[in-house]
This record gives C-alpha cells, structure tokens and sequence, in this order.
C-alpha cells in the first residue's frame, strides 16, 4: 500500500503532463552545447550533473539495503531522471522543489536538451523478476552522458545505436540479480565504446552487510585490469573535452563525500 501511494505521488505530483515525445520547458538557460559538465556522486548509481544551466538528478534512492547509511540525496534540481521504481534508484518522495521527472523510455527535449530513454531489461529473465530498466542518454555542457541505471542484460545493437558512443558511462559492477557482474559491466563497456567509465551500484562502506549483496569495487577493477584508473580524492568531477581520455576508455572513481 505504501509502495503505490508513493508512485502515485511521485506521477501526480511530479510528472504533470510529461509524456514520451512531448516537448517540454524548464525556466532555464539552454542546457546543450560546449563548456564542462560537473558529476557529483551521491552514491549508488545517484549522481548529480549539473551544466549548461541545468541541474540533472538520476537515481536518487531511499536508504535502505545497499544504501542502508547513504544521507538521503534530496538536493535541488530542474530535472529528475530514475532508470526503474526500486527504492534503491527511484525514490522521489521529498524532493525539494518542483522538479520534473522522467521515468518512462522514450524521446523528450527538455529546454533544448535532448535526451533518450532506452528501454532494457532488469534481469536477466526479460525483466520477468524487476521489470524495465532505463538506460538514459544526453549530452550536457558539451559532453555525452549514457546512464545505464541497473541494467542486468546485454545491450542489443538497437539499444547501441539509441544510446550513442559515450564521453561518459555510468555502469551498474556489483552483480546480484538485478545490475551488473563486473564481467557483463566489461562486456557492456567494450560494446559503447565511451571515454570514461564510472563504476556504480557496488558494495561501500554504506551498505547493511545482512542484506546488501552487491560486490566491492574492487572485483571490477580485476576484471578491467589494465584499464587505466583516475581517483578523484572526492564526489565529484568536472569534465571538459580537453580533459577526457582519448580515446579511451578510463575508469573514473569517485570517493562518497
């Protein structure tokens, strides 16, 4: 009962009248173009873009679980964006302000910001276990974002070609039954081709250790051995064209602040 009286908040609330395809108009300046793109990470797949005028949250989540000693990341942004409506990527209650949110796959342009949300599956069962995972797609301050959410099954070349070739991609390397092994991360990597990698839904200091399942970091870097790894020292990041690796790619970790 709890469950659908969030997701009516969360419709009611906060999606009034966006719809896939439907143009849609935030009191903001043009989001799309060249300059830097900021990346915070709230933890878990939550991370905070903000450039071009635009502040862009995705995933924000209820602690719980993997998340169970996360702070709540319950910051100001224009646009919401969540990949599925698990608690641990699509909790939307108490967001400040009146942000707009998206949630179902599709093509939307959001004050001149083009952005694609590409259905996939959440398991590894045709999403017969946790349903529809979206995998969204923009670019932001010049630079091309893919934000694979908690994608558990390959990529078709259908899903390839909607999504785009990445400066970024943030990709679920925990394992369990609905994200990620870091084998089918790696997988996933060599298939989109992006510059820089940003590892996400993997076992931190964070998690309850009784109910959190996912893998430390630490497994995915031995698979990704002889990727080259940048540590930022903090949560966030500001990248620009001239400072992304070329070609490609780097693993991008980022501390939980």
């Amino acid at each position: 009962m709890k469950r659908r009286r969030l997701l009516r908040y969360a419709q009611v609330a906060m999606l009034a009248g966006v719809a896939p395809g439907v143009v849609t108009q935030l009191q903001t300046a043009q989001a799309q173009g060249g300059g830097s793109l900021n990346i915070q990470w709230l933890g878990h797949s939550c991370f905070l873009f903000s450039g071009g005028g635009l502040r862009i949250l995705v995933n924000p989540f209820k602690s719980v679980g993997c998340t169970a000693k996360l702070r709540s990341p319950a910051v100001s942004s224009d646009l919401v964006m969540i990949s599925s409506r698990l608690l641990d990527e699509g909790y939307v209650e108490g967001l400040p302000g009146r942000p707009k949110l998206l949630f179902q796959p599709g093509a939307y342009r959001v004050s001149g910001l083009k952005i694609q949300g590409v259905r996939t599956d959440h398991d590894r069962v045709g999403g017969f276990r946790f349903g529809v995972n979206v995998g969204w797609s923009w670019t932001q301050g010049g630079i091309k974002v893919v934000h694979l959410g908690g994608i558990a099954s390959p990529i078709t070349l259908e899903q390839k070609i909607l999504l785009g070739r990445p400066d970024v991609l943030c990709v679920p390397v925990g394992g369990g039954d609905k994200s990620y092994t870091p084998e089918e991360a790696k997988t996933a990597i060599a298939m989109l081709e992006p510059r820089l990698v940003i590892p996400t839904q993997y076992r931190t200091s964070g998690a309850d250790p009784k109910t959190c399942t996912a893998l430390p970091l630490d497994d995915f870097l031995n698979v990704m051995k002889g990727t080259p790894v940048r540590r930022s020292g903090g949560s966030s990041i500001t990248v620009s064209g001239g400072n992304l690796p070329n070609p490609g790619p780097a693993i991008q970790i980022l501390s939980y602040g």
